[in-house]
């Protein structure tokens, strides 16, 4: 099962009255494992950096000024993601934002149900808590002491972390479950190891069995395995 761990950083909080996507970071990860591979881009919003969203992400103007538009990168950024099912901590900002420049590129938008969203499922299990990434990280033991600014792969890195943890610790399908044996009238609970088909062929070699035996000669008659 492929998933893609992602974050963005933009120039405010509503596409709709012209704020844009400034940076993309994604993970892999693979039956709940990260493999390593990453995406990483950042996108020039064609138009000025308020102050507000810069002391967040502190990506000024003159930075993403000769950074790509994102139609120029939407495509390596749909081919990264393919299928997969995303995970986003408040999916719905993030959505709504990569929707709103899907569209302005003129291709297909996400689905609806495109991705899992670690805020609801961190709120569902720790009601009443802080749910920010920041109080998960303290929760959970992760250390983000680099994150003194948002940065999307940063984000995407530390959240990765948090969504293992919040779905049952690190590398949960590594937990191993009694497979079900026979009919339907048992359960798990009965399940019993079954004797194999066919026994296994002997691997010890008649040099061996001989060796053994005259060892077990010279121990004499009290030995353990000359007992019946």
């Amino acid at each position: 099962m492929r998933e893609i761990v992602l974050d963005t950083e933009t120039t405010g909080f509503e596409p709709e009255t012209g704020d844009r996507i400034v940076e993309i970071g994604a993970v892999e990860l693979y039956n709940h494992v990260p493999t390593g591979n990453t995406y990483h881009q950042y996108i020039n919003p064609e138009r000025s950096m308020p102050q507000e969203a810069f002391e967040v992400h502190g990506l000024g103007d003159d930075f993403l000024r000769d950074k790509p538009l994102f139609a120029q990168i939407v495509d390596d950024f749909l081919e990264f993601i393919g299928d997969s099912k995303l995970v986003i901590h408040n999916a719905t900002f993030d959505v709504k934002f990569l929707n709103a420049e899907l569209g302005w590129a003129k291709r297909p938008l996400l689905p609806k149900d495109c991705a899992i969203d670690t805020l609801a499922i961190a709120r569902r299990k720790f009601p009443g808590s802080p749910a920010s990434l920041d109080a998960l990280c303290r929760r959970f033991g992760i250390d983000n002491a680099s994150r003194t600014l948002h940065g999307a792969l940063l984000d995407s890195e530390i959240l990765a972390d948090v969504y293992l943890e919040l779905i049952g610790g690190k590398q949960p399908d590594l937990v191993l479950s009694p497979v079900r044996q026979g009919g339907d009238d048992g359960g798990e609970d009965n399940w019993r190891p079954q004797r194999r088909p066919e026994p296994l062929a002997p691997r010890i070699t008649d040099e061996e069995k001989a060796a053994h035996a005259a060892f077990v000669e010279k121990l004499g008659e009290a030995a353990l395995w000359s007992r019946g």
